[in-house]
């Protein structure tokens, strides 16, 4: 998110965004490309106003996991939305992330699929974790047969566990592939008042965490 944002629009975008991402529990697009089959591929969404691609959270996740899984190619997506103040565009960011899982389930059946967001990105993947139907702008949600090819999920900064309910307890798909992770009194994911630890992930220790919870779940079966 950005830094330079008055703090008065800062609270008001994450009530609006906590709003839309709470909705998802309620059932309530661009084509990709067909993916080259790596072992596994993170598909991320980054965080609201930070420039088109991964984000600094989905760049520190990637570079942390590869070393991580050594032998195992690791490929990136990055959600293709316009993580602007706009935060109804969730919805366009949900279907392209969908779309995507679907895409990579589809031409490459044995890549470990893995799911990340981080602040705007979380609600995304919010979205496509807890919205089983089409409805609303989210019109493109994974088919049941698709649910077993994401191995793992990680949210970082989630404005719906704000409200008291992390995506652990909204899916009941993914819950127990999830890490929703919440930087100490970060604002947008808790009732603290740090505005700064929104954007200290990479440093707080928690991309390390998730990335040791992605390893975990994408590990070569005997």
């Amino acid at each position: 998110m950005s830094v330079g944002t008055p703090r008065s629009a800062i609270v008001a975008g994450w009530a609006t965004l906590a709003a839309v991402a709470a909705l998802t529990s309620v059932p309530v697009p661009t084509a990709s490309a067909a993916p080259r089959c790596n072992d596994i591929e993170i598909v991320f969404a980054r965080g609201t106003d930070e420039p088109a691609g991964l984000g600094r959270v989905g760049k520190a996740l990637v570079d942390t996991l590869r070393p991580m899984v050594k032998g195992q190619s690791v490929g990136a997506y990055a959600v293709n939305y316009p993580a602007s103040w706009d935060f109804l565009q969730v919805a366009a960011g949900a279907n392209d992330a969908s779309k995507r899982v679907q895409s990579i389930a589809a031409t490459c059946p044995d890549t470990k699929i893995v799911l990340g967001g981080y602040s705007q990105g979380a609600a995304v993947v919010d979205v496509v974790t807890t919205s089983p139907v089409a409805a609303l702008a989210y019109t493109a949600p994974l088919p049941a047969a698709v649910v077993p090819h994401v191995a793992a999920v990680a949210v970082f900064g989630n404005p719906s566990a704000r409200l008291g309910r992390p995506l652990t307890t909204l899916s009941p798909d993914f819950g127990a592939r999830t890490a929703d992770l919440c930087n100490t009194n970060d604002p947008v994911c808790s009732r603290g008042d740090d505005f700064d630890a929104h954007v200290r992930y990479p440093q707080s220790g928690l991309v390390k965490l998730a990335a040791q919870w992605i390893t975990k779940h994408v590990q070569p079966r005997d």
